[in-house]
């Protein structure tokens, strides 16, 4: 690239378009959208990685007219937002695992505020979160993002992007998914737990002075946490497995 080409309408507006494709991504994937990140340092990050990815950014094949560029911004935000969706669809199996379980032990009213999405959730949602963060920095998820954008410079030119039926599709079969995938996580405990509602009704019928409040839900609260930790690598290894196949699945943008 010639330094008198970098000055021209066509590469000054490739390089605002590859701004909202990064901003638009950072905006919606898991890792860049955590709500402790301030804006204007995503909007920042994403202005530093569209300058590492000028000098490869292609010929841009749009008109240089003002609809067509506003047309074309809103293409590269839906481009981030449809990544986001899938990649978040993958990620909150885990964090509808977590209320179901948070219900099954009786902390359902025991709720903060995420840190991560700004909403309130039960703790054991947001402890299972916290740790899938840990797990998708482990899988480096984040390089492999930025290689994604890399790589549909090549095959989806700034702001053509396009949504297809059969992402529309994905994105529903992944969102009733999510909920067969989040209870299968939680079963173990939840199978465990109707266990023990029975041997209290049976204790209580025996015994009619058992106290459920007092010693019943002491001993399902310990025996939860006793079944949360050995299948906590299980639910870990399928929210890897989960994020992975979301990942495998981008392949239908090119």
């Amino acid at each position: 690239m010639q330094w008198a080409e970098i000055f021209t309408d066509a590469y000054m507006v490739g390089f605002i378009l590859l701004f909202f494709r990064f901003a638009a991504l950072f905006i919606a994937i898991p890792i860049f959208s955590h709500e402790s990140i301030p804006m204007n340092v995503k909007g920042a990050i994403a202005f530093f990685f569209a300058i590492v990815l000028y000098p490869s950014m292609p010929p841009l094949q749009i008109s240089i007219d003002v609809p067509t560029i506003v047309l074309a911004v809103l293409s590269e935000l839906l481009f981030g937002l449809a990544i986001g969706i899938i990649l978040q669809i993958a990620y909150n199996v885990i964090t509808f695992a977590g209320g179901i379980i948070s219900y099954m032990m009786g902390f359902s009213m025991a709720s903060a505020i995420d840190p991560q999405s700004g909403i309130s959730m039960p703790i054991i949602s947001q402890f299972l979160s916290l740790m899938g963060l840990l797990v998708l920095f482990s899988m480096d998820l984040h390089h492999w993002m930025l290689l994604f954008i890399d790589a549909s410079l090549q095959k989806i030119p700034l702001g053509g992007f396009l949504m297809q039926e059969n992402l529309f599709n994905y994105i529903i079969t992944a969102s009733a998914n999510m909920f067969v995938v989040g209870f299968s996580m939680a079963f173990p405990l939840v199978a465990l737990s109707f266990l023990q509602d029975i041997i209290f009704g049976m204790l209580m019928k025996t015994m009619p002075q058992f106290n459920i409040l007092v010693i019943g839900f002491p001993i399902k609260i310990t025996v939860g946490f006793a079944v949360l930790i050995s299948i906590f690598s299980a639910i870990m290894l399928l929210l890897k497995t989960q994020v992975q196949d979301a990942f495998n699945i981008l392949e239908m943008f090119f």
